[in-house]
């Protein structure tokens, strides 16, 4: 039987104070005696001097002892823990016994005599634990040099002494709900789709094996690991909700290295969308969330593990079984409406994490290399699309124009309607098209991706690889222009509002951004202006104006007009009516609000679509109204709208179209089958994206002279 004694000689009196606290219990029991310990005090010892008179003696029936002691509360006390006053002492198990019983002595007076004694003991599982308490009369201090006052209890220990039936409600509630709050974080499903009442009754296996290695830890080790391990579930369960919204957006799964780099372009739509103060809102209310469900769960894993101990005999059985029923249920595959009960997601979860950042550090160097290799790398400037020279050359991307607006049953009848009718209006002026499609390296958002795939001939689709491009010197088509000699390049990018050093890797002379424009009209949500207005300006700031030495022009747009939330969407204006863009400020005023369209998937559908329409309308006027006999103009959509739009199981293509009136233009290309007009064809060719520099480059003229790594 473990004994501990501490013992202070005074060297002003001759008395001598010791206090020895002694433990017995069962040799079976004796994990249960240190799991009940953890929740309520053994015993205590009280002693206080009141003038010549020994305080009576008490004690303290099982009634009066204070309910559970949440476990969790114990991870922040382990490191700061209150000191006791004089002649208290609180043991949860042997050792702390001990460690209570020295910080006692350390603190009574030096000339104070008396001695505590507690005891515990711990009957069998259906027996409460009972403590008693037996003080010793103390002396008083003759010296008056005064021993500190007994510390009185907090006031939560208070209302449970006081309250004990409300205590154990409560406690057990909060043991559910921390359950409940685990469980759900253990097996939460990563996708939409997946968001089904019968994925929460399953029996996830890092439950059991949780409760296997935490009943088979001390105290100590137990607390930190729940905690460790609770945080990671809870993180785990935050990654799940990223994937389910880059799923519905972005259409592929969040990657846990990229794409934090893009939650500042995700704040700056938001702000355009929906205001400053909304976006300042949800900003701060996510960043609050994320904190929250992880502590929180932290918090729950830690009093589950306390409720293990101090029942560990009932755990033990109760894990025995569940892992049996688990095991039996794995091995039988058995589900429920399609969802197996034996769950173990949150291992995938995690396992799948783990490989995409392999594969994610895997793939920046693979694609480093792959950048460096060009087939026109090395091609003089004298040899790069000679059968355009003298041309009027336009390059257009069309923000989230994709195959769904041209076939989706709710937006492809305005958008094939507007295409038809355009292309008849473009033939009246002399014009002819063919159409095709291209299979866009991103989907939902992320435009640059799709501009850079297109231009460089480089599978750009994720962040990094984007930056491993700008930062090369891998030849642009746009750049192939320039490096002829005989073309000047301008930029029109109304959505850049900020430093875009990526001019660099284009090889553009020149680059409008959003506040060279001169426009004073109101914005459409993230779209900075109408499409209209900018191809207006673009006439107007470059179009109109020739080249000087007899150079010709290499123009890139980026229009924007068709980006989401789609609400408010332009309207086409008189062109000589444009002026600065005030003329828009009724249209605005008069359209529809963001946030009714974004929260209505019919509407952001029809809408989207109409969208489309106006910019097809807006840059097909254009080329009416100021092409000529050089103009050729490659006009394209940069990935596909999102999925709660698109569809979830819709396709990665967009349409691209090249329209000119030399039918020298068109015959180059007639070998790639493409179809008459605006509109392709269903079964129309269909190309990565990243193919079409090249096609393009070799269709006219251009001669290649390969880069190798």
């Amino acid at each position: 039987m473990p004994q501990h004694t501490s013992t202070r000689q005074s060297s002003s009196t001759a008395g001598e104070t010791e206090a020895e606290v002694a433990t017995t219990t069962e040799a079976e029991k004796a994990e249960e005696v240190e799991g009940t310990a953890a929740e309520a005090p053994v015993g205590a010892v009280q002693a206080e001097v009141e003038g010549e008179k020994a305080a009576p003696e008490e004690t303290v029936t099982p009634e009066d002892v204070p309910g559970d002691v949440p476990e969790e509360a114990a991870v922040a006390e382990m490191a700061t823990a209150p000191e006791s006053g004089p002649g208290e002492v609180v043991a949860s198990d042997e050792a702390t016994v001990a460690e209570a019983v020295a910080e006692a002595a350390s603190e009574a007076p030096a000339d104070a005599a008396g001695e505590a004694t507690a005891e515990a003991a711990v009957g069998d599982e259906a027996a409460a634990p009972e403590a008693e308490a037996a003080p010793e009369p103390v002396a008083p201090d003759p010296a008056g040099s005064g021993s500190a006052p007994a510390r009185r209890p907090r006031t939560w220990q208070r209302w449970r002494s006081e309250h004990p039936s409300a205590a154990r409600a409560f406690s057990l509630a909060l043991t559910i709900l921390s359950a409940l709050l685990v469980y759900a974080c253990l097996v939460m499903p990563n996708t939409i789709g997946g968001l089904k009442p019968a994925m929460f009754v399953r029996i996830p296996a890092e439950a059991i094996i949780g409760a296997v290695v935490l009943l088979s830890l001390p105290r100590r080790p137990r607390l930190v690991l729940a905690a460790l391990g609770g945080a990671v579930v809870g993180a785990l369960a935050i990654v799940d909700v990223f994937n389910i919204g880059f799923l519905e957006y972005l259409g592929r799964p969040f990657n846990i290295i990229l794409d934090w780099s893009l939650l500042p372009d995700a704040r700056g739509y938001l702000k355009d969308t929906l205001g400053t103060t909304t976006e300042l809102a949800i900003t701060a209310g996510a960043v609050l969330l994320v904190f929250l469900v992880i502590g929180l769960v932290a918090l729950a894993a830690v009093r589950l593990a306390g409720q293990l101990a101090r029942s560990r005999g009932r755990a033990t059985r109760g894990t025995l079984i569940v892992g049996t029923v688990w095991i039996t249920c794995n091995a039988l595959g058995l589900s429920l409406t399609g969802a197996p009960l034996a769950s173990q997601k949150a291992a995938a979860v995690l396992k799948t994490q783990v490989q995409t950042v392999r594969a994610t550090l895997r793939d920046e160097a693979d694609f480093q290399k792959v950048a460096k290799v060009d087939a026109f790398g090395n091609t003089p400037g004298s040899q790069l699309v000679p059968a355009l020279r003298g041309k009027d050359m336009i390059f257009t991307f069309i923000e989230s124009y994709g195959r769904s607006a041209i076939e989706d049953p709710i937006e492809a009848p305005g958008v094939d309607k507007t295409l038809d009718a355009q292309t008849a209006m473009l033939k009246k002026a002399g014009y002819a098209a063919k159409s095709g499609w291209l299979t866009s390296a991103t989907y939902g958002g992320s435009s640059w991706l799709g501009h850079s795939t297109t231009m460089s001939g480089l599978w750009v689709s994720n962040q990094q690889r984007y930056r491993t491009v700008m930062a090369s010197d891998h030849l642009s088509l746009t750049k192939a222009f320039k490096k002829t000699g005989d073309f000047d390049t301008v930029g029109v990018m109304p959505g850049i509002q900020k430093g875009w050093p990526e001019q660099s890797f284009y090889g553009l002379d020149k680059v409008y951004n959003a506040f060279q424009l001169g426009y004073k009209g109101p914005k459409f949500s993230w779209s900075t202006m109408p499409d209209q207005y900018a191809l207006q300006q673009f006439q107007e700031r470059v179009h109109s104006k020739k080249p000087a030495d007899g150079r010709s022009r290499m123009s890139l747009l980026i229009l924007t007009s068709s980006h989401q939330p789609w609400a408010p969407i332009p309207k086409m204006v008189p062109w000589g009516q444009l002026g600065d863009g005030s003329v828009f400020n009724a249209i605005q005023k008069a359209g529809n609000k963001a946030s009714d369209v974004i929260a209505d998937t019919t509407r952001s559908r029809q809408e989207y679509g109409k969208s489309v329409q106006y910019t097809v309308t807006a840059l097909t006027q254009w080329l009416q109204r100021y092409g000529n006999d050089n103009t050729v103009l490659v006009f394209l959509g940069d990935h596909q709208p999102i999925a709660r739009v698109s569809g979830n199981h819709a396709s990665r293509d967009v349409p691209i179209s090249i329209v000119a009136k030399d039918p020298k233009v068109l015959d180059a290309i007639d070998s790639w089958n493409w179809t008459d007009g605006l509109r392709p064809a269903h079964n129309a060719p269909v190309w990565k994206m990243s193919a079409f520099r090249d096609k393009f480059l070799a269709a006219y003229g251009s001669t290649p002279h390969p880069k190798k790594n």
